[in-house]
């Protein structure tokens, strides 16, 4: 019991720590989504500590991902009006774009010669963790794969996100909020919100919608392909 409040007050100390870091000085490789699970990862590996016992406490805060979710609720009311006047260009772009990113991965998969299972792990990469793993073990993939995959490229798009937008000079919550909630999900959403509330607000929506279109594109172009 102690073990596990231990891990857990070391988890949210690790990421309020790389937070701060990140804060002070930007720069990419600094921010909590990598500094955070590096640290522990070696922390764990160099006391030897089983996994299970890391997980019963550090794992409460699994929990509170779905009130972290509802929570994005409060942004979303403060720019509401944006998104019903922008809702037709946010649903189309977002289509367009997650459906793009389920067609290269699963045509380049196949142009490498990746393995079947292989391709469809990573077919959902770009929705939600827990929509990508349920979305891949419902086509044949594997789900434990889905889930680096998708790590990856939310970690990717965190650091080529900031500059596309610095080199194709978007400028508009729109556009940003779109770019960073179709490629990256909730790692988009966060990294949208260092840009300011609206930005923030339009990548939650189009992260959800990227994960409905998703779950409807995925199966369709897997086995087509």
């Amino acid at each position: 019991m102690i073990a596990s409040v231990f891990w857990l007050v070391c988890t949210i100390a690790v990421y309020l720590l790389s937070k701060r870091l990140y804060r002070k000085y930007t720069r990419i490789y600094l921010t909590p989504l990598i500094v955070t699970p590096a640290v522990l990862l070696v922390a764990i590996a160099l006391l030897k500590v089983p996994y299970p016992t890391y997980e019963r406490g550090a794992g409460l805060l699994s929990d509170l991902v779905g009130p972290a979710t509802i929570a994005l609720a409060v942004t979303l009311y403060k720019h509401v009006k944006e998104m019903k006047r922008n809702a037709g260009a946010i649903i189309v772009s977002v289509c367009f774009g997650a459906v793009a990113a389920v067609l290269t991965t699963v045509g380049l998969s196949r142009l490498f010669g990746l393995s079947a299972p292989i391709a469809d792990s990573l077919a959902p990469r770009s929705a939600t963790t827990p929509i990508a793993m349920s979305i891949s073990s419902h086509i044949g993939g594997l789900p434990t794969i889905t889930a680096v995959a998708t790590l990856v490229t939310g970690i990717m798009s965190m650091i080529m996100g900031p500059l596309v937008v610095k080199a194709f000079r978007i400028r508009t919550p729109l556009a940003r909020g779109v770019l960073f909630g179709t490629s990256s999900h909730s790692s988009g959403v966060s990294k949208a919100l260092e840009y300011d509330d609206a930005t923030g607000s339009i990548a939650a929506i189009a992260m959800m919608v990227t994960a409905f279109v998703t779950l409807l594109a995925a199966p369709w172009v897997t086995s087509w392909l």
